[in-house]
């Protein structure tokens, strides 16, 4: 089964905009990374979001691109300081792949927990709407590869 961890692409500033819509380069990124994963042949049952304004729009271009059979659906957990570990009990059920966008420090956390068993390690650094796919074999998760927005403007 594969998780893929996103970090909602790059959003307005608050000043800007109280509720922190992606940036004209953070849409342009999610949209580049999307096309370029769906290019990869990259196959998510249901892509999840925080329900934040930059979490959603980022999963809605992924979703556009990926068309994932479960849809895009807001869910509890997902916020940048929520616990982890109750994501990381729920994906122990899953067995078709995932792709949770969200916040730093959750995906952050969530990925350190997941690969190291420790949520404060910091195993792996996030960009912002990039992708991190895990992969859990065996009862176990590794880090199978990441996509920057660098890569897919490539």
């Amino acid at each position: 089964m594969n998780l893929y961890l996103v970090q909602h692409a790059q959003a307005k500033p608050k000043e800007e905009d109280p509720a922190r819509p992606l940036s004209d380069a953070g849409r342009a990124a999610a949209q580049a990374v999307a096309a370029f994963a769906a290019r990869l042949g990259l196959e998510v049952n249901q892509i999840r979001h925080s329900g934040k304004t930059r979490a959603r729009q980022t999963a809605e271009a992924l979703a556009q691109a990926l068309s994932p059979a479960g849809g895009v659906v807001a869910v509890s957990g997902l916020a940048p300081r929520d616990d982890v570990r109750p994501a990381a009990e729920a994906l122990a059920a899953e067995d078709r792949p995932v792709m949770l966008v969200g916040h730093l420090p959750f995906v952050s956390r969530l990925a350190a927990l997941l690969l190291a068993g420790d949520p404060d390690r910091g195993v792996v650094q996030f960009r912002q709407g990039g992708i991190v796919c895990l992969a859990r074999e065996e009862g176990r998760w590794l880090l199978a590869w990441a996509l920057t927005p660098e890569m897919a403007a490539a």
